[in-house]
């Protein structure tokens, strides 16, 4: 009777299995003489030999897992590998949905914007700063424009006034290029 360890069928179904899989030595890759052996119920099983760590796997029908390969000898563990991949990938989006990224979103002038236009702005940068997120007010100047930079100044600083219940500046008003730009984040 051939050894279930050299069945070239057992091979070939889990070879896959382990390619596909990288972070992990899992079954056939783990090729060390003695193992420190942990089973399915979390008991330890002491230091056995490799070949003997796989069989009690396969008898178990479970995978045998290098879970501290820096250690000496190595800890090994039997369990459903499958099952363990799919509990850490619903942990990382658990984890992932409790996160709260900020985003940046951009509010933009001109020097010579009328009182509604402003009011319509303020309005929807506050609707962004109570979301949460920071705001980036830009004022671009265009030809002649640019050598009155201070009233794109003077803008920016009524729209901060306009904004302050909401709003602080993240970042003073200063010159891009063009444009004159200025963060704002929420208040705490």
């Amino acid at each position: 009777m051939a050894d279930p360890l050299m069945d070239s069928f057992f091979y070939a179904k889990n070879f896959r299995r382990c390619q596909a899989i990288s972070e992990l030595m899992i079954n056939e890759e783990i090729r060390d003489k003695e193992v420190r052996l942990i089973d399915e119920n979390g008991e330890q099983l002491g230091v056995v030999s490799g070949k003997d760590a796989m069989k009690l796997a396969m008898e178990k029908n479970l995978d045998l897992v290098k879970i501290a390969p820096q250690s000496k000898p190595p800890v090994c563990k039997i369990m459903n590998y499958g099952k363990y991949r799919f509990d850490q990938v619903k942990k990382e989006k658990e984890a992932k949905k409790k996160q709260k990224t900020m985003e940046i979103k951009e509010v933009r002038l001109s020097p010579n914007i009328d009182e509604h236009d402003l009011n319509t702005k303020l309005k929807n940068a506050a609707k962004f700063l109570e979301k949460g997120d920071k705001v980036k007010v830009s004022v671009r100047f265009r030809g002649r424009e640019m050598t009155h930079t201070e009233i794109g100044k003077e803008v920016l600083e009524q729209f901060a006034k306009g904004i302050s219940e909401v709003g602080a500046i993240d970042k003073a008003p200063k010159m891009e290029g063009r444009s004159m730009v200025m963060f704002l984040m929420p208040k705490r």
